[in-house]
């Protein structure tokens, strides 16, 4: 499983780019393809998305929006290609706030999600998504459960949470986490 591709842009087209990294040209679906300019480099965060008929790569410009489209695509009846769009028009931190507002009409905005898949994104992800001004993060649910049975407030664990890089073990996490709630 790839988590990120650097290189450059070989080729833009409506639905997805080229990018060259070591003479290989990966064709990468993203949301909005002339976000990119051909000929410069760039880092493509990437979900490979493998199924017995086919082998597709997804990409993102940041962290954040992968792992905000890998929790969207975890709801029953929306898949990637449903998903995607969602970034096209929508930012991480508009589409975070329509789910927590419980905004039906924002979400049926984007094309293939009707009544239906809206209600189950919202009954699937809210309070589980946080937006900190521009810098989301997606809620670590396993340190929230660990903080939670020590005895501290879901309101207390979202303002930390942030905080703690998602690179470190759920032991080094929670030891961070202790040292951030005890300030």
């Amino acid at each position: 499983m790839f988590e990120y591709i650097k290189g450059k842009i070989d080729e833009i087209t409506p639905g997805f780019i080229v990018l060259d990294n070591n003479d290989i040209g990966y064709k990468i679906y993203v949301s909005n393809p002339y976000s990119f300019k051909e000929k410069e480099e760039y880092k493509i965060y990437i979900y490979q998305h493998i199924r017995e008929d086919e082998n597709t790569l997804y990409g993102f410009k940041t962290k954040d929006e992968k792992d905000l489209f890998l929790k969207l695509i975890n709801v029953k009846g929306l898949g990637p290609k449903m998903a995607l769009p969602l970034f096209s028009n929508g930012s991480l931190d508009g589409i975070i706030d329509a789910i927590e507002r419980e905004n039906i009409l924002y979400l049926k905005k984007f094309p293939k999600i009707g009544d239906k898949v809206a209600r189950q994104i919202i009954l699937d992800l809210k309070g589980k998504l946080v937006s900190k001004e521009n810098n989301v993060a997606i809620k670590d649910d396993e340190l929230s459960e660990a903080l939670q049975a020590l005895g501290y407030k879901q309101g207390d664990i979202n303002k930390i949470i942030p905080k703690i890089s998602s690179e470190l073990s759920i032991e080094d996490k929670i030891k961070e986490a202790l040292k951030l709630l005890l300030k």
